[in-house]
């Protein structure tokens, strides 16, 4: 199910929720939102690992993964995945709302069918439209609440969507060399050094005009605002580190990975507290 990879994409879902509901949402619903969502994308990740696991076997990354070395079968492992996303969507529809759960479905059809078998061994914008699958959290809590989407909801889901190409490049920098293996076009696989970090300086000025537009369209105090900001710009610090020339250009890339994971955490942080005490 790849839970440390739901971990991180659940990270958005709570802030999503108190959000919409301008203040805590009920309990019941964030528990069943939240346990519906791990189902629905650990699914979406154990098709993912049936459908790739003739290329995991070539990346050192991924070759211990339980299908590659036969723990699970593929077989075994299709009808787990398939069990625990038809548990989720009716865990959706019973404890949240339509919405939410037809959002739901969409995420976990998206990530297997456009990105996984469409999108992930032909084009080197692969992430770009393929991540759209991890932004879908977002909706998926503000549905949960209201059963609708306003804007607010789709600044937030920009915010991971111009958030995930400089985030996953910077992993597929780190491991260029394993995805060349599996014939990946990762970015850094198949474009100059200076291409990359120019998309990721552009997703990440995205990011950070979405992020202001969010705070705005949430009407979150100007505190927040401050800090939104602050932390954008240190996402772009990072960023003038990552020297072309540098002989530490793939640790630097590390780091900036990190960083990316710490700032979604901070600013899921950030909107919760200024949510609650605006």
């Amino acid at each position: 199910m790849k839970l440390r990879v739901v971990e991180l994409l659940l990270v958005s879902t709570l802030p999503a929720m108190v959000l919409a509901a301008e203040g805590l949402p009920d309990l019941s619903l964030v528990i069943a939102t939240i346990f519906a969502g791990t189902l629905a994308a650990g699914s979406a990740n154990a098709f993912n690992m049936v459908i790739e696991s003739d290329l995991d076997k070539l990346m050192a990354r991924t070759a211990k993964r339980p299908v590659v070395t036969g723990q699970i079968s593929k077989k075994n492992a299709s009808i787990f995945a398939t069990l625990i996303g038809l548990l989720s969507l009716v865990l959706f529809w019973i404890f949240t709302t339509a919405l939410a759960t037809l959002l739901a479905l969409i995420a976990i059809v998206f990530y297997v069918v456009v990105y996984t078998m469409a999108l992930k061994q032909r084009t080197a914008q692969n992430i770009v439209w393929g991540g759209a699958a991890g932004c879908m959290p977002v909706l998926i809590g503000w549905a949960a609440v209201t059963n609708s989407l306003s804007l607010t909801a789709w600044a937030f889901f920009l915010v991971i969507f111009f958030w995930t190409p400089p985030h996953f490049w910077a992993l597929a920098i780190k491991y260029k060399d394993d995805y060349a293996a599996a014939g990946t076009p990762m970015l850094p696989v198949v474009a100059t050094k200076a291409r990359v970090l120019k998309e990721m300086w552009f997703y990440t000025i995205l990011m950070i005009a979405s992020s202001i537009w969010l705070i705005l369209a949430a009407a979150l105090p100007t505190w927040s605002l401050a800090i939104t900001v602050v932390l954008g710009l240190v996402f772009a610090v990072q960023l003038v580190g990552l020297k072309e020339s540098s002989a530490e250009y793939a640790k630097v890339a590390g780091k900036i990975f990190q960083w990316s994971i710490t700032y979604l955490s901070l600013l899921s942080i950030l909107l919760v507290a200024a949510q609650l005490l605006s």
